[in-house]
């Protein structure tokens, strides 16, 4: 081997012994930052840990303040328990149609009633005339009676008949809506004319409040005031039916509603779970109680009666409780934070 070439090789044999050393130099302050990150990573307090079997957070005051967290204390509210039932809104016109007919009819009868005062009269006047030595004919007499006799006939039939439409009204309506109790607001579409059928045990004197809304809508609940009972059962519900009316903002003719009805001494006292407290998981409601000033638990919120901006609840939470109302995402995220961390080490 000649001198050119071992001095070649013992160049390379420096390069190489040169860079091993810079990559070991180098690589060891590289792995002391990330053995470091590890350390901070696994000595990093656990913010959720498991307390007489339910899930507690743990978060300290400052981190409360830097994620936005804000607790409300819940206060007393009472409920007054409801009942659901089912009617429709009714079409007034064969009522409408009925009362003219009706109308007419007395009409007919106190023409006839005119009539008669004068055909009696002249009845009287023309007999007593008779009766004078015979200052009038028998004959004019006759004529004068049957002509009072005829208009006593016709009062009767058309008394007869304002009654039979009178008797149809009530049939069909009812006395109240045949007697025209709230007809004009009906007729000028005010109000509308609504049919509900109630249950046995929510009779119209143990109502205390009733409220309408179209079925399916989730419409704003409109008030509806009683009138009286309805004659005629709805063969698609079970019940005895009766008559309210209520605005007709948002109801029309033909429309399926439903009732909520209130019934009195049925009122229960618990707290108004608020609308921003509740976070939605598994297709449940919960809310985040806290129970000092560091720990928070999630609670189950019961959403079977609602109550303006939120939920009635009687015995899952109490007057006096703290409930999130801002950051219950922030305090659920970390609670599944903890289960993927845990189902990863098994």
């Amino acid at each position: 081997m000649n001198k050119k070439a071992l001095a070649i090789i013992i160049l390379q044999a420096l390069v190489i012994v040169t860079l091993a050393w810079a990559l070991v130099f180098y690589g060891k302050d590289e792995y002391e930052v990330a053995q470091s990150a590890d350390d901070k990573e696994i000595s990093s307090p656990t913010r959720v840990s498991e307390e007489h079997g339910a899930t507690v957070v743990t978060l300290s005051e400052p981190a409360q303040n830097a994620s936005g967290i804000t607790t409300t204390k819940l206060q007393a509210a009472s409920h007054q328990s409801e009942l659901l039932s089912y009617g429709s809104v009714v079409g007034i016109e064969p009522l409408t149609e009925l009362r003219a007919r009706y109308q007419a009819a007395l009409a007919d009868a106190n023409v006839v009633r005119a009539s008669i005062i004068n055909s009696q009269q002249d009845y009287q006047r023309l007999k007593t005339l008779n009766a004078d030595n015979k200052n009038i004919s028998d004959r004019a007499v006759q004529v004068a009676e049957a002509a009072w006799k005829a208009d006593q006939a016709r009062l009767a039939a058309a008394e007869t008949q304002a009654a039979g439409i009178r008797d149809n009204m009530r049939q069909q309506w009812g006395d109240i809506l045949a007697s025209g109790g709230g007809a004009e607001a009906l007729q000028s579409h005010q109000q509308v004319l609504v049919q509900v059928a109630l249950p046995d045990d929510a009779q119209p004197a143990s109502i205390s409040r009733i409220t309408i809304a179209a079925t399916g809508t989730h419409g704003k609940p409109i008030p509806a005031t009683y009138i009286g009972p309805s004659p005629q059962t709805d063969p698609t519900i079970q019940g005895r039916t009766y008559f309210f009316r209520a605005s007709s903002q948002d109801l029309r003719a033909g429309m399926r509603v439903e009732a909520h009805i209130q019934l009195q001494g049925t009122t229960r006292q618990g707290v108004t779970i608020p609308t921003d407290a509740v976070v939605w998981y598994l297709g449940k409601a919960w809310a985040y109680r806290k129970e000092s000033k560091e720990k928070f638990v999630r609670q189950l919120v019961n959403t079977d009666l609602s109550a303006d901006n939120g939920w009635f609840d009687a015995t899952g939470f109490k007057q006096g409780d703290m409930l999130v109302t801002s950051g219950a995402q922030l305090l659920l995220s970390e609670e599944l934070k903890f289960q993927i961390k845990n189902e990863n080490d098994d």
